[in-house]
């Protein structure tokens, strides 16, 4: 549903945002700012929105730098390219984290 907290799942050991992670199912939260965003990994999973949020859950926090987009973005959107970066967007502004496996 729309207020569901977003899980991401890696088959597979990670570097998100420069950090290590294991294989595994995580809930994604994000503190936006003006130059960057902080994005969290979390442990708890099927939570609805961040209302039973618990920081001492937390895998990783990395910080992501904010840039423009090129158009507008209607809704709040996560997408990936090919190299597996992660790409958050809303209006014009664009989040990228990137992944290595």
């Amino acid at each position: 549903g729309a207020n569901e907290a977003t899980q991401i799942t890696f088959n597979s050991n990670v570097v998100f945002g420069g950090k290590s992670v294991k294989a595994g199912t995580y809930t994604m939260f994000a503190i936006p700012g003006k130059t960057e965003w902080t994005i969290i990994l979390n442990k708890d999973l099927n939570v609805w929105g961040h209302y039973s949020y618990k920081e001492s859950q937390d895998v990783v926090r990395v910080k992501a730098k904010v840039s423009s987009s090129m158009g507008y973005i209607d809704a709040f959107s996560i997408t990936f390219d090919k190299d597996m970066n992660l790409y958050l967007g809303w209006e014009y502004t664009v989040v990228k984290v990137d992944i290595k496996g």
